[in-house]
């Protein structure tokens, strides 16, 4: 059935449905299967993400035609499909008032993705009106907390030198304890690795009051404030809650200095809002564990990373896994910065709409993922700025000397960007630095070719 006398209104404009302020406005890569037409799938799309059915019922009236979802804009050369929600649409909390992410996602990305019709439809970017952004959480605490925590600036504090503890999975209480301890005698933040949680040799009961003491025995060491992300992520709302506060109870007075970090693409937006809600004065850690099976740039269903994202700031992360933008072991380019920049900045001018955050607190990128000393002044340069947390596993226990030099390496490679230093020049003064070259000789070779003389000459 051709729906698109009355699901597509290619007469609208696009900056005038912006400044009506009444859609939310979303932009896809679709393709209809062969033998479809592209203006009628992109109506049955639209259809189907609102108020349509494939036959005609006798219960539509007026009222449900004015929130139908409407497609205003197709370039089938370039599989460009953009569709208008109108704001009504979407459910609300009966307790608050506030809307939801759920809605949002079970209406635009929803049954739609299946359709017969339908090739493929990935979303792109979208476009929140300031009525709707003032319904969704937004982070409560960010980078800025931890700043201050660290005793920085709270603008422009700088990088946070992170790790995650390595290996991921296998090591019982004291071993993690002490892995631990070894890396904040040079470094910031450590965070639990996405699957670490409640092993049957590592429950939590006994790591947690561990790493505590590893927390406040670094501290007294080195006269730092340090940072710990703890993985709460669980399937029940009233498990989550129970690792929380265990937890926050086990730091005492030391709690400022916790983040909790959860599986929010895995765990879905339910999650991630119950953490944001219950626990609100804690660093809301989102690990997007599990998002490349859709949003993988050969994925052509689901959304992008930079989609993905940006829902991480409407429902309060206080940061997000973000890539190494080609830099690190993860799939990505070096214009995936643009992902870093639409949780962080005031406004942005995504790959389609420009979105202005209407004063809504920032989210923290989060750079993970095979990451080193010797590849960060040009993930820095690329990226234009430091001010981000980064947790380099290998990076850090990969180091050839210790846990703690690995961090103290990574903080010296911001401060040769930051300098505008050469780095083998910078590596000659800097002797963490220096052993990362011998640590990591296959980067090395890579990216400083001829090293080993240039650095060996000065000793």
């Amino acid at each position: 059935m051709d729906q698109s006398k009355r699901y597509a209104r290619l007469d609208l404009l696009e900056d005038e449905l912006m400044k009506g302020g009444k859609h939310v406005l979303a932009a896809y890569k679709m393709k209809p299967k062969t033998g479809y037409g592209y203006l009628e799938s992109a109506a049955h799309f639209a259809a189907e993400s609102s108020t349509g059915t494939n036959v005609e019922i006798s219960t539509t009236d007026d009222f449900t035609r004015g929130v139908d979802a409407l497609v205003y804009h197709i370039d089938e050369a370039t599989e460009d499909m953009r569709i208008a929600y109108p704001i009504d649409l979407f459910d609300r909390n009966m307790l608050d008032g506030k809307t939801m992410l759920v809605s949002f996602l079970t209406l635009a990305i929803g049954n739609n993705q299946g359709m017969g019709d339908i090739e493929y439809a990935k979303m792109i970017d979208f476009y929140v009106p300031p009525e709707m952004l003032d319904l969704y959480d937004g982070p409560q605490v960010n980078i800025e907390d931890l700043w201050r925590i660290l005793g920085r600036p709270e603008k422009d504090g700088g990088y946070i030198a992170g790790t995650i503890i390595k290996p991921k999975l296998g090591l019982r209480p004291e071993p993690f304890a002490k892995a631990a301890y070894q890396f904040w005698l040079g470094g910031d933040f450590i965070k639990n690795d996405e699957p670490q949680g409640n092993q049957v040799f590592a429950p939590m009961k006994q790591v947690i009051p561990l790493v505590v003491d590893a927390m406040r025995r670094a501290m007294d060491e080195t006269g730092q404030a340090k940072i710990f992300s703890a993985n709460i992520t669980a399937d029940w709302h009233d498990e989550m809650i129970a690792r929380g506060e265990f937890i926050l109870d086990a730091f005492g007075t030391d709690a400022d200095k916790v983040a909790f970090l959860v599986d929010g693409y895995v765990g879905g937006p339910g999650m991630v809002t119950t953490a944001r809600r219950y626990f609100p004065n804690q660093f809301l850690h989102y690990h997007r564990a599990g998002h490349g099976a859709v949003t993988s740039p050969s994925a052509k269903r689901g959304y992008s990373a930079y989609v993905l994202a940006k829902m991480s700031r409407l429902q309060g992360a206080s940061g997000i896994h973000v890539g190494t933008m080609g830099y690190g072991k993860m799939e990505g380019e070096k214009d995936d910065r643009a992902i870093a920049y639409i949780i962080e900045r005031d406004s942005f001018q995504g790959p389609v709409y420009f979105q202005d955050w209407n004063g809504m607190k920032a989210t923290t990128p989060i750079i993970s993922g095979g990451m080193n000393a010797l590849r960060l002044p040009g993930f820095f340069e690329n990226l234009g700025h430091g001010n981000v947390i980064n947790t380099a596993g290998g990076g850090a226990y990969g180091h050839i000397d210790s846990p703690a030099a690995g961090a103290l390496s990574l903080r010296q490679a911001y401060e040769c960007w930051k300098a505008g230093a050469d780095p083998i020049e910078w590596a000659k003064e800097h002797p963490e630095f220096a052993r990362a070259f011998e640590s990591f000789p296959n980067d090395a070779d890579a990216i400083f070719p001829g090293w080993r003389d240039k650095i060996s000459s000065h000793r």
